[in-house]
């Protein structure tokens, strides 16, 4: 059973989000910050994780576990993420706790 997914990775480290009806969740390995892509951009996610993915669907969330052999199946040090505002953000996680940990990559990449 293929289900249908609220993003696509593209290349070894974007994750484009596509369906504006769930979030994403972006979980980088159990040490660095998760991220909530929303369609409005990008935002800390500070809530507990949900236990499945039913609990994640009734709380509108797609779980994004990068580390999974279904998305890049290892930790990544930098990742973009376009997001359904038309931008283009790029998290550098060597840059946790800085201003420039997420920033826009590109505005406009439609």
């Amino acid at each position: 059973m293929s289900q249908e997914r609220s993003f696509i990775k593209s290349g070894r480290n974007t994750i484009i989000h596509k369906d504006k009806k769930l979030d994403l969740v972006i979980v980088n390995g159990e040490n660095h910050p998760r991220i909530k892509v929303t369609q409005n951009g990008l935002e800390p996610f500070k809530e507990d994780l949900p236990k499945n993915r039913r609990e994640a669907k009734e709380r509108y969330l797609e779980m994004v576990y990068v580390t999974s052999p279904d998305v890049f199946a290892e930790e990544k040090r930098l990742l973009f993420i376009q997001a359904l505002d038309g931008r283009e953000y790029k998290v550098d996680y060597s840059k946790v706790g800085t201003k420039l940990f997420v920033r826009i990559h590109q505005e406009s990449y439609l």
